[in-house]
């Protein structure tokens, strides 16, 4: 299996200073500061990115689940909401999902989709995360 990178470049105070984000794969590249992450500020941050990578990793996940209960899905539309408290901390994930799945009964879609949470490998990394939710609904 392969290793993915990304980097991390942080320059000045914590207030003050800014960073930079590199993904291996050069897809994205930008700018990071306290404000992007605490405030209002233009840029990205870590719980942005922690968020795309649980929403991508559960909607191919459960895309395996689906397929393979003969069931392939049309399209899965996820999107995980991190939010972060005091600590600081990631408090809290909310993973929501509209999926157009053909021919599957709305229990056994319910319980792939618990399944897939469960189970997905960012899901399994985030396992310190306190609560991680899950509304999942066939459009």
């Amino acid at each position: 299996m392969p290793v993915r990178s990304a980097q991390a470049v942080w320059k000045g105070t914590l207030k003050e200073g800014q960073g930079h984000l590199k993904l291996e794969s050069g897809v994205y590249e930008g700018p990071y500061t306290w404000a992007s992450r605490f405030a209002d500020g233009s840029g990205t941050n870590p719980e942005e990115l922690v968020g795309a990578a649980h929403a991508g990793c559960y909607a191919m996940f459960l895309s395996a689940l689906l397929t393979n209960h003969n069931t392939p899905p049309e399209e899965l539309k996820a999107t995980a909401k991190v939010h972060l408290g005091e600590g600081p901390t990631i408090s809290k994930i909310e993973l929501h999902l509209e999926a157009k799945v053909p021919g599957i009964s709305a229990e056994k879609f319910q319980e792939l989709a618990q399944e897939a949470k469960a189970k997905c490998p960012i899901s399994k990394a985030l396992a310190a995360v306190p609560e991680i939710s899950l509304e999942a609904r066939l459009i």
